[in-house]
């Protein structure tokens, strides 16, 4: 595992090996996977951000100071790869690629390992951003020990990536005062039809040091939530193939009555869209109105009994909100479609 992980820090030169960390090491078991043994998205999501938030809380605290914890505010784009499956032992690599003064850039990689004849696959790449938060005082933000790079222009490029998810986080926060409503009797392929939603009292176990949630519990119900929508849009075998940018937009503490809602925006002939946001009533030691902490889009794929990838069934939008949503989906869609097109070129001229 050692040399895997020496492997990928080689894939991001310009850190040195104080700021990589081996996260957990697990054997997925059938309470991690859904019916066709495919291990559910929001398993590895969770084990995805435990790995940040150590290797994040240890590098705020490794200088003299007050203590503090690092808590998750967003995760960028992450895709699934290979589906890992039932027996198989998921080894989580973490870096620290990037530090602002408040911020931590975390660059995580998932890899699934068959026990029985040694082979190994990289199955998610992720990056997350952290903020270190005072053991003290939970509403003070700390300042980040910086980290030396190998040249300028990894700095210059951490630097362009910082300033972009700092703008994006400001547009998802405008456009967070959707509702959703249910249907009475809705037809089938509408978005109605699939939308779910799922209740959860947030209990210690579900808290940080602060008594706030974990990042990764938040993000393990949000899949369960988006794989509601999508296996009853489809009626099939479905799995997650990416995560659009989760943000964070307030925190959530315990004693709070979440809400995660899922809604299907945008399918393809192959994938699905569903956008999946939290809500918090906090019922315990403070009066405070409903919220929106957390929103993301998560991508679905369905599949055949086989493991093969199936038509997934058109959405119907009917109003003119699903219609502009359909539309927007779309355009993430396409964008998100070129960029892979144009990663693959350098591969395909070799």
């Amino acid at each position: 595992m050692l040399s895997v992980c020496r492997n990928h820090l080689a894939l991001y030169q310009g850190v040195r090996e104080s700021w990589w960390d081996m996260g957990p090491i697990l054997i997925m078991r059938p309470d991690d996977a859904n019916i066709a043994g495919n291990v559910h998205g929001g398993t590895i999501l969770k084990m995805i951000e435990e790995a940040g938030a150590i290797i994040s809380t240890r590098h705020c605290n490794s200088q003299a100071g007050e203590h503090c914890v690092a808590a998750l505010a967003r995760v960028e784009r992450t895709d699934f790869l290979s589906p890992m499956c039932i027996g198989e032992v998921a080894h989580v690599c973490a870096e620290i690629t990037y530090t602002s003064k408040r911020s931590v850039e975390v660059q995580v990689n998932v890899l699934s390992e068959n026990i029985l004849t040694g082979a190994k696959r990289v199955t998610n790449r992720a990056t997350l951003w952290y903020v270190p938060l005072s053991l003290k005082n939970v509403d003070k933000v700390l300042e980040v020990p910086p980290i030396q790079y190998a040249s300028k222009e990894l700095e210059e490029e951490g630097k362009k990536r910082y300033d972009e998810q700092k703008l994006e986080r400001l547009v998802t926060k405008e456009r967070n005062g959707d509702i959703i409503f249910p249907v009475i009797n809705p037809e089938p392929y509408t978005v109605g039809y699939s939308q779910s939603s799922l209740i959860h009292l947030v209990g210690p176990s579900d808290c940080t040091l602060h008594g706030f949630v974990h990042g990764g519990v938040t993000m393990k119900l949000m899949d369960e939530v988006a794989g509601i929508v999508a296996a009853r849009h489809c009626k099939t075998n479905i799995v997650t193939a990416s995560v659009d940018a989760i943000n964070f937009h307030e925190k959530i503490k315990k004693g709070c009555v979440i809400t995660i809602s899922g809604r299907m925006t945008f399918t393809s002939n192959k994938s699905m869209e569903i956008e999946v946001f939290v809500d918090a009533d906090p019922f315990v030691d403070e009066p405070k109105e409903r919220y929106r902490a957390v929103s993301a889009f998560f991508t679905y794929v369905s599949l055949s009994k086989e493991g093969k990838p199936l038509p997934v069934p058109q959405l119907l939008v009917e109003t003119e909100d699903e219609k502009r949503r359909f539309e927007d989906g779309k355009g993430r869609y396409l964008q998100t479609k070129a960029k892979r097109q144009v990663q693959m070129q350098p591969l395909t001229q070799q």
